[in-house]
């Protein structure tokens, strides 16, 4: 047996019930075995061996009172998995589906995800199977001072920055932040994504769609094209997906769909920048369900989610740009082979993972441009690194200089990728090229740092 059946094994050994953190792991070690045959000593220090386990493990329970003064409880967690180029560093997702499985598969995912933007961060992710999803402020304001009465206990600056991810917005972050600080009694950049008013950089919020859109654009230019008049796909309705449409707007390409876990929206005439002004409003504000899109703006077909169906059909309408930007394996097989017959030759993923394994083949195969998320979505984590930067600075940058910097961190993320995928003969394979790329980082950082 080889080297890398034999951890792939012990892996699914270990981790029986962990479907998406197997997913995580094959993907990464399979494209890394080329690699590991180059350089035998890696093989000889164990180093896959040891970066498919957690350096770290955390689970607690979070009792908190709902606005009718019964107790709840829900889990928390912290999967600290490697800090061998950094501090950890992955945000904190609130959501009825959060177990072990999907934060050990993002940490695991964040590690390579964050060797890639060239900042000193290891990889880290948590959360909870709360859902903030109908709670008053109230309510979500005692589960989250819950929530981090444990977790500050193994948090820190220099130690793990979490951020915010699926379910932990800025109203999340300003009560995660006001906890802490009251608790350790210290005010210091130990969460990301904070209100600019007091420690947070400009375009975090923008980050990971403008990201996604930077290395669309970055994987175009390699044939000479661009996404100017473009027609785009774009699912969820979420930061990432608002901003990558904002972003996709700026560069006069057309983004025509959004959705939500109810269903999508498909809108001919673009989402222009009043329409997103509008869709800001109602989903950040008024928290309502993406289906008021179509009621709100002519010529607009909503169409409802069928979550037994083996594929979303917006993912049929044709295009030729792809922005996954909700949740992972989110982009069946049947969903990829639809993309490719109605003309889509570029998918930048703006969520994790958000493509089976059956999907991603398909585009690779097809030698379409494939961004995969530990790429495409790096802007998000790139500009919590600013953040933290600016903050042990003391200091904030403008807008205009977050988003060069941005646009330079994903050029170089792209240009890693492009390096990476050449020297092991696998040009213009982005997955390879990624993983590749990330992996050397931090095994080269272990291998430094001996047995630990």
């Amino acid at each position: 047996m080889s080297y890398i059946d034999s951890v792939l094994n012990q892996v699914a050994a270990r981790n029986p019930n962990e479907p998406e953190f197997n997913q995580a792991v094959r993907e990464v070690i399979e494209s890394v075995a080329v690699v590991i045959d180059r350089h035998p000593e890696y093989r000889a220090a164990r180093v896959l061996d040891r970066m498919v386990e957690p350096e770290r493990l955390v689970q607690f329970r979070v009792p908190w009172i709902d606005d009718a003064g019964e107790v709840q409880v829900n889990r928390g967690f912290r999967i600290e998995m490697n800090s061998a180029i950094g501090p950890y560093k992955g945000g904190l997702r609130f959501h009825p589906s959060v177990n072990a499985s999907i934060l050990k598969f993002l940490a695991f995912e964040q590690v390579f995800k964050n060797s890639l933007t060239t900042l000193p961060l290891g990889g880290g992710k948590g959360g909870s199977d709360f859902d903030p999803k109908g709670k008053s402020d109230a309510e979500v304001m005692r589960f989250c001072q819950s929530f981090m009465t444990e977790l500050q206990r193994h948090i820190g600056p220099y130690t793990d920055v979490p951020a915010g991810d699926i379910g932990v917005g800025g109203r999340e972050i300003g009560f995660l932040f006001g906890q802490y600080k009251r608790l350790a009694n210290e005010f210091t950049g130990t969460l990301t994504g904070k209100s600019p008013g007091w420690g947070g950089s400009l375009i975090r919020p923008e980050a990971t769609g403008y990201g996604a859109v930077y290395f669309a654009q970055e994987m175009l230019n390699t044939r000479n094209d661009g996404l100017k008049g473009k027609t785009c796909l774009v699912s969820g309705s979420g930061n990432v997906a608002q901003f990558t449409v904002e972003k996709l707007n700026d560069l006069e390409a057309k983004a025509v769909t959004l959705s939500d876990s109810s269903g999508f929206v498909h809108d001919p005439a673009g989402i222009d920048a009043e329409k997103l002004a509008w869709v800001m409003e109602l989903k950040n504000v008024r928290r309502g369900r993406i289906r008021e899109y179509a009621e709100e703006f002519p010529g607009v077909s909503y169409h409802e989610s069928d979550p037994g169906a083996d594929h979303n059909p917006l993912w049929a309408i044709p295009a030729e740009c792809a922005f996954p930007s909700a949740t992972e394996n989110e982009v069946s097989a049947r969903d990829a082979a639809n993309l490719l017959a109605n003309g889509c030759f570029v998918v930048s993923e703006g969520a994790n993972m958000p493509s089976v394994p059956d999907a991603v083949d398909q585009f690779v195969a097809a030698g379409i441009l494939y961004g995969p998320g530990k790429a495409a979505n790096a802007g998000g984590v790139a500009v919590s690194g600013l953040e933290m930067a600016q903050n042990i600075g003391m200091i904030q940058w403008k807008r205009e200089v977050v988003d060069h910097r941005l646009a330079d961190i994903m050029f170089e993320v792209h240009d890693a990728c492009i390096k990476a995928s050449e020297r092991f003969d696998a040009v213009g394979n982005y997955v390879v090229g990624a993983n590749i790329a990330g992996f050397f980082k931090v095994a080269d950082a272990m291998m430094d740092q001996g047995v630990v």
